[in-house]
């Protein structure tokens, strides 16, 4: 399974895909919006928004290629790996 996350901090970057992996997924984090974001997105089996942590602009791009490409989408205020697990533990 593939999931793209965006938002988060910048610190646990390596912390969610170690978690992503431990659920047998394959990870990409945009903690930062890059150049051409939406061209990066890809068409992941799932999106993990953490809201509390993104800019606006990013969470706009991520939802209209998130409906654009039919992905799932899962929103969490909070970006701790807790967080994480349980949306992982939904999913996975």
């Amino acid at each position: 399974m593939s999931v793209v996350i965006v938002g988060g901090n910048d610190r646990m970057v390596n912390k969610y895909k170690e978690l992503c992996k431990a659920y047998s997924c394959k990870a990409k984090v945009f903690t930062q919006m890059p150049a051409k974001f939406s061209n990066q997105i890809g068409k992941p089996d799932l999106m993990i928004l953490f809201t509390n942590t993104v800019a606006h602009k990013m969470v706009l791009t991520a939802m209209t290629e998130a409906e654009k490409n039919n992905i799932k989408v899962e929103r969490s205020h909070s970006s701790s790996a807790s967080a994480l697990k349980k949306i992982l533990a939904q999913h996975c």
